[in-house]
């Protein structure tokens, strides 16, 4: 984590107990003094974890999170957060909509997270019934916030480092990543044999598991809900051990600059303003992939679910 976090434009999101914990970090290996982010959440004791969190001296970035940022609890915690602790810069989401970004923005947010049922792991859409698909969402907020200075992150959907270069290319100032770094070495998760391959094991925080043992259940606004009548809106997996997370940012990393090239810019601004989207079928979807061969190497940055 610490080689990766070298790499210009990347940093870890460190949830509020272990951003409190030195011998955590230490573990890690993050740089403490370049950026911890931590997710005091929402709700009642918002305002208290942060108070904590700014006088520890171990953040300079709050995430206000909750799977439905476009809810008067987050609003309302955005809103004292910045009025107690101005100079500290707070994201806000998770939201889909520009009437959300708006909200956001008007509460006080300094950047705002968009996604809602994208994730690899997550159920919301099919069990909910709630989103809107991410480039649209991307799109939508960016362009409400184009006038502003507040940043877009995109948070869910991206499968290859091509989904990070559209996603820019949409709108956003930055992408936020889950399953491509979830069968890393330093990922959270055991790892398992299975068909003489190694996993990692890989759950959504609206899965069963992490709202039990975790007690993520109030980012799904079921913090008072029985465990046994708990509705999961995220999976339990697996996924290919992939080996040290710093290989994988750098796959990442060139696949954003070879797709950088090809546009003609040197930064994410003129990406903005150069990059020009087409509509593709189904079978432009397949002439895209890999086709008419049986893959006998498997390539770092790519591969067929």
């Amino acid at each position: 984590v610490a080689s990766a976090q070298k790499k210009d434009g990347i940093c870890a999101f460190i949830d509020a107990e272990h951003a409190l914990d030195p011998v955590y970090a230490k573990n890690l290996g993050v740089d403490v003094d370049k950026l911890l982010v931590s997710q005091p959440d929402a709700g009642e004791q918002a305002l208290e974890i942060a108070d904590t969190l700014v006088k520890s001296g171990a953040v300079d970035v709050l995430v206000i999170d909750s799977a439905h940022g476009h809810s008067k609890n987050v609003i309302e915690t955005i809103k004292a957060v910045k009025q107690k602790f101005p100079s500290v810069d707070v994201i806000g989401g998770n939201i889909a909509t520009a009437d959300a970004a708006m909200e956001l923005v008007k509460a006080g947010a300094d950047a705002v997270k968009v996604g809602m049922g994208p994730g690899s792991i997550c159920t919301t859409r099919i069990i909910a019934g709630i989103g809107v698909p991410q480039i649209s969402a991307i799109f939508d907020v960016s362009t409400a916030l184009k006038n502003t200075e507040v940043a877009v992150i995109a948070d869910g959907g991206i499968r290859f480092s091509g989904d990070i270069a559209k996603a820019i290319a949409a709108g956003a100032d930055s992408v936020m990543l889950g399953s491509l770094f979830a069968g890393t070495e330093e990922a959270p998760g055991k790892v398992e044999l299975f068909q003489g391959r190694s996993f990692k094991t890989y759950r959504g925080m609206g899965s069963i598991g992490a709202m039990t043992e975790r007690e993520d259940a109030n980012r799904y606004m079921q913090e008072d809900v029985a465990a046994d009548k708990l509705v999961p809106e995220g999976i339990e997996g697996r996924v290919p051990y992939k080996g040290l997370v710093l290989n994988v940012v750098n796959q990442l990393i060139g696949g954003l600059r070879q797709s950088m090239g090809y546009i003609g810019c040197k930064n994410i601004s003129e990406m903005h303003k150069k990059s020009q989207f087409v509509e593709i079928t189904n079978a432009g979807m397949t002439e895209s992939h890999v086709h008419d061969v049986m893959i006998t190497k498997e390539a770092p940055n790519y591969q067929r679910s």
